[in-house]
């Protein structure tokens, strides 16, 4: 298995995240630790087994899913990047999703901890008609 790098991990997702359907992770789960702990807006995840399960769970959501990495950055044993993802669902408007990604690399160099950073209800909110003004305007006024 090669080495976790910024490049390898561009050159990994690129492979995963693809224009003509569904995503496989299949080629990437062993970069991932057996003790993974995914971490994101809405949920917690620990060990290998829960994160299949959980991108199992995401890939038939959708009936088509695309990322593309803006920016990558690697230091020591941090990779952290930033994405648009494209989840297109069937009868519903494709989403794009921003967000940004942080993985650290146990000693071994596998992942051992994932952290996804986005605003999945704001950007979601965005596609929505009318709606998305009411909704930054709510977070606006209590939130700053």
């Amino acid at each position: 298995m090669e080495k976790l790098t910024a490049e390898r991990v561009l050159e990994l997702w690129s492979e995963t995240y693809n224009r003509d359907g569904k995503p496989d992770w299949s080629h990437i789960y062993p970069y991932y630790h057996e003790e993974i702990v995914f971490h994101d807006s809405i949920q917690r995840i620990e060990g290998i087994n829960a994160f299949k399960a959980l991108c199992e769970r995401l890939a038939n959501r959708c009936e088509q899913l695309n990322m593309d990495i803006s920016d990558i950055a690697h230091t020591g044993d941090t990779i952290f990047f930033d994405w648009k993802m494209q989840m297109i669902f069937r009868n519903w408007p494709s989403t794009p999703i921003f967000g940004s990604t942080k993985l650290v690399l146990g000693e071994d160099g596998r992942i051992i901890q994932q952290r996804d950073y986005y605003d999945l209800w704001g950007d979601i909110f965005n596609g929505i008609p009318g709606f998305h003004r009411a909704y930054r305007w709510f977070m606006h006024k209590y939130f700053g």
